[in-house]
This record gives C-alpha cells, sequence and structure tokens, in this order.
C-alpha cells in the first residue's frame, strides 16, 4: 500500500512539473496530511523523529553590509541582512530584519524559523518566494542593542519545515506520556539514534534478592523508560551516552541494616531532594510505586574496592547532604565539555542558548536553578540573569560555548547548598571514601555523566564472585546483577576505564558511538 501511494503521488507530482519545467508544484510529502491517517501516519513517522524539534543555527546577521546566505528546508537560496532604526523614538530604537527566500522546491513547502537574541526570541514562517521582513520595534536595553550591533540576531531553521515540525512534536509527547504508548515511543527513540536492543528478559522480572549480599558502596543503575522521567531520561540518555539515567547507592550501618542514598527522590511536596532511606521501603517503592516502569542493576563493587571504601566517611558525607534538593544546578554541565562534540546534530551551543533563553522567558525561577547560577560562577559574578552572563561573557572575550565546557566545581556552593544530581552525589562518596586515592584532589565528581560513573573499573569483574541469586534465571549471563525490569539493561563500557586526573574534563559524547578521546 505505501509503494502505491508514493507511486501515485510521485506520477502526480511529475505530470504537474512536465507541465511546468520550472519547478514542481509540490512534492509528494506535502500531500502526506491529505491522506487518510492509516496511510499518511506510518509514512510520516518513517521520515521523521522527535529530533526534528531541534532547530538547526544558521548563522547570525548584524548589518546590512555583510548578508548572510543559507540553503534552507524549502527554499534553497536565502538572504538576510539587518537594518537599524528608531521608528519607535526610543533611546536604544529596533530594527527590521529582512529575509529574502527563493528557489522552493515545491509550490506547498514552507520553511520555519526561529529567531534569536539574548533578550528576546520570536518565530515566523514563509512559503512564497519573495522578501520578507520581521520587525523588532525597539531593543529591550541597551545591551541588547550593543549585543546584536556586534554579535547579530541569531536564526534557526526547523529543519522539517511546518509539517515535519508537526509531526516531531506528535513523537516527542509520549515520550513524556504514562502508558504502553510512552513507553514503546522511549524505545523506539532509544533504538533508533543509540542503537539500544531491549531484548526481553525471562520472568520473574523481580529478583528474589538477599540484601546481606549487598554491601556499601555498591552502585545502582536506573533505566526510567515511560512518563514524565522517562522522557526526561531518554533525552539525557541521547546527548550524554548513557544507558541508564537514574542512580542511587548502597550504605549499611554499624548494625549490618541496608540503607539506600538517592538524589532525586520526591518528597510529600512533589519536591525532589536527597536522601537516605531503608532499604525496604526503597525496594517496596521501585516495585510498586514507582509508575515510569523502572529497570535496575546493581553493580557490586569489586573486593579491592570494597576494603578500600571507608564506610564511616560515606555516612558522615550523607548526612551532612540529605535533605538538600537535587543538583539541577551543575545537571547539564557534566554533559558539555568540547565547543561541540557534546551536540547531537543538529543541536548545537546556539541551540542551547536559545532554548535558555526562551526557558528564561517562561519560568524564570526555573532558569535560574538550572544555569544562571553556575554560569555566574564560571564568571565569578553574581546575580546576572542569562542576557547579562552571554553579554559579559562576550565582553571578557569568552563565547557562550565557552563558557558552557568551563568544568564545575565540587566545593562550590550556591545559593541552596552544594549541588549534585544523582550520580554526582554518588561519585562525591565515594571521592571521600578514598576510592579516587590518590588522585581525588584532581577529580571533580561533577564532571561525571552517568556512564563515565559505571565505566569506572571499580566494580566486580569476577562473575563466579557474584551471588547466587544474580541473573539467575536468566541464561544470558551479564557482569552485573539486574534485579528489576522487563528488558535486559545494557551498560556500554562498563567497568573499563581507570580513573585519572582531570577525567572527563573534556570528552566529547557524540552518537551513536560516543567515542572519545584518551584522557580526555
Amino acid at each position: 500500500m505505501k509503494k502505491l501511494v508514493f507511486l501515485f503521488l510521485f506520477l502526480l507530482s511529475l505530470l504537474f512539473f512536465l507541465s511546468n519545467n520550472n519547478k514542481a508544484p509540490f512534492r509528494p510529502l506535502d500531500l502526506l496530511p491529505f491522506l487518510p491517517p492509516a496511510i499518511s501516519l506510518p509514512l510520516l513517522q518513517s521520515l521523521h523523529s522527535a529530533v526534528d524539534l531541534l532547530p538547526s543555527f544558521v548563522g547570525s546577521v548584524a548589518s546590512a553590509e555583510n548578508k548572510l546566505q543559507w540553503k534552507g528546508a524549502c527554499f534553497y537560496q536565502n538572504q538576510a541582512w539587518l537594518e537599524f532604526h528608531n521608528q519607535s523614538q526610543t533611546q536604544f530604537g529596533g530594527g527590521t530584519l529582512h529575509i529574502k527566500v527563493n528557489k522552493a522546491h515545491s509550490w506547498t513547502c514552507m520553511d520555519l524559523y526561529v529567531f534569536a537574541t539574548p533578550y528576546q526570541i520570536t518565530w515566523d514562517y514563509y512559503f512564497i518566494s519573495r522578501e520578507h521582513t520581521l520587525n523588532f520595534k525597539q531593543w529591550v536595553n541597551q545591551k541588547e542593542y550593543e549585543f546584536v550591533k556586534h554579535n547579530g540576531v541569531s536564526i534557526f531553521l526547523m529543519q522539517s519545515g511546518m509539517l515535519g515540525t508537526l509531526k516531531a512534536m506528535w513523537d516527542v509527547f509520549p515520550l513524556f506520556s504514562n502508558s504502553g504508548w510512552g513507553e514503546s515511543s522511549n524505545l523506539a527513540f532509544l533504538k533508533k539514534h543509540m542503537g539500544a536492543t531491549f531484548e526481553d528478559r525471562p520472568e520473574p522480572w523481580v529478583s528474589e534478592l538477599n540484601p546481606d549480599d549487598i554491601h556499601s558502596g555498591d552502585f545502582l543503575a536506573i533505566s526510567k523508560i515511560k512518563g514524565r522521567w522517562g522522557g526526561f531520561e531518554t533525552l539525557e540518555k541521547w546527548v550524554t551516552g548513557a544507558y541508564a539515567g537514574h542512580t542511587a547507592v548502597c550504605l549499611k550501618d554499624s548494625d549490618g541494616k541496608l540503607w539506600v542514598g538517592e538524589s532525586g527522590h520526591e518528597n510529600e511536596e512533589g519536591e525532589d531532594i536527597i536522601v537516605v532511606m531503608p532499604w525496604e521501603e526503597w525496594w517496596q517503592f521501585e516495585q510498586t510505586q514507582d509508575d515510569s516502569d523502572p529497570h535496575i542493576a546493581l553493580l557490586p563493587l569489586h573486593p579491592d574496592m570494597r576494603k578500600k571504601f571507608n564506610e564511616t566517611a560515606a555516612w558522615e558525607y550523607a548526612k551532612s547532604m540529605s535533605g538538600y534538593p537535587y543538583g539541577y544546578h551543575n545537571m547539564i554541565f557534566s554533559w558539555i565539555d568540547t565547543l561541540s562534540d557534546n551536540y547531537p546534530p543538529p543541536l548545537d551551543a546556539h541551540v542551547v542558548a536559545s532554548v535558555m533563553t526562551m526557558w528564561s522567558h517562561i519560568q524564570p525561577a526555573y532558569a535560574a536553578n538550572m544555569w544562571n547560577e553556575a554560569l555566574n560562577k564560571r564568571l565569578n559574578t553574581t546575580g546576572l540573569d542569562l542576557p547579562d552572563v552571554i553579554v559579559e561573557s562576550e565582553r571578557r572575550g569568552i563565547s557562550f560555548e565557552k563558557l558552557l565546557t568551563i568544568p564545575e566545581k565540587d566545593d562550590w556552593v550556591y545559593s541552596d547548598g552544594k549541588s549534585t544530581s544523582c550520580v554526582v552525589f554518588i561519585l562525591e562518596m565515594y571521592k571521600v571514601a578514598g576510592l579516587f586515592d590518590p588522585i581525588a584532589s584532581s577529580i571533580q565528581a561533577t564532571e561525571f555523566t552517568i556512564k563515565d560513573a559505571y565505566s569506572l573499573n571499580f566494580f566486580e569483574n569476577n562473575m563466579t564472585r557474584l551471588p547466587d541469586w544474580c541473573n539467575k534465571d536468566d541464561s544470558v549471563k551479564m557482569p552485573y546483577c539486574q534485579i528489576l525490569g522487563k528488558y535486559r539493561m545494557e551498560l556500554p563500557d562498563y567497568n573499563t576505564m581507570q580513573p585519572y586526573p582531570h577525567m572527563n574534563e573534556k570528552c566529547a559524547s557524540l552518537p551513536p558511538d560516543y567515542l572519545r578521546d584518551d584522557y580526555c
């Protein structure tokens, strides 16, 4: 059926093309929305994905003299230039952005654009070959005026056009759906963009484990594949290369009772905080109350590392952090280490800056929590909002993409205390417990992603020493113990990397292979 539909549309398009050799009046793809949903949706799903929601940076334009030229998704010849004016009769005036589009590949296609400065963001679409204008009635303040004058207005192309973008939105929303649809959407995304396999495990999908076989420092790798956290983790996995999206750590007290330390546990007020809670309570919650369909693997420490692990220091650290908020401040900075090799195409630093700008307008408090304080620390400033951070950074000769790569420091204290994401909480515990000795002072745990953590060669490498109940019902013997989940958890590069000074401060992470330089 699909082949017949494509053939019909192709022949129809060709007929019109032969009657007008200038350009086709439409492409077969342009007619997909008019076909029955049973036909159009599968075709759209094969052509576009949630990644198409990401805009592609075209360039910046700051004057009429230096015109920007590029090829669009619909129009193949495009130009843009900027003229400053003071039509508003205000102190700083405004400007008119001219966009000339030409050479459309069909009569029915259109290009969708986003335009941004550090202070404002807007969008427009074009489907007629001519010169269009976008008016900035007035600049917000002198800082925006000076920034645009020197750096220009940034232009982003939605690569899939209007139709593809709408389809991509249709794809991305299910990632956050707390349903079977959401789960299948997340699995499909990770299979397509990371090469994950998700092989079925034999039942039972819950291990009958013995807590006596679990020890202080043992690592819990968690993967959630539906709902709010499932969608968030899917995107996190894609940009970092991690095959898990959350973590926790085991601790035993002097009486032999097992506890779990976790950064990112939701309290009764709906806040994500750091907790140390009894194993039984945590394990019961994951099995019966966590509706994100969690998959959990226990990664036991190697016996030599277990001997090295200072339980007293680990407990003191865990108690000192208990109750603090989850480490949103430094979450994105463990991922961004390089100017360009951490951004899956078409994502780049310009897109990140625009997304930050947009969120700063929509949810200022959220933006301040996620990146404003962290960016201020990199500039040794206080209280600057995102636009002022970008302007100040440029004034000092530091590009915004360079600013994002400056390593986070473990000893930085934010307005709500020390900030640790789920994996940073564990690795800082490992630092104080002695696992990174003798190079601990050169290790910034805040620079590690989840993949970086489970790649450390801290874990058991002799499968005969794993507990008897470890994967006992599975014919595939893994080097760690999966204790929950329908699908086998993959952890590429597990237990392979020896720690080294300044580890993970300058590492690439591009899909699908996520290759990294030695000692980056």
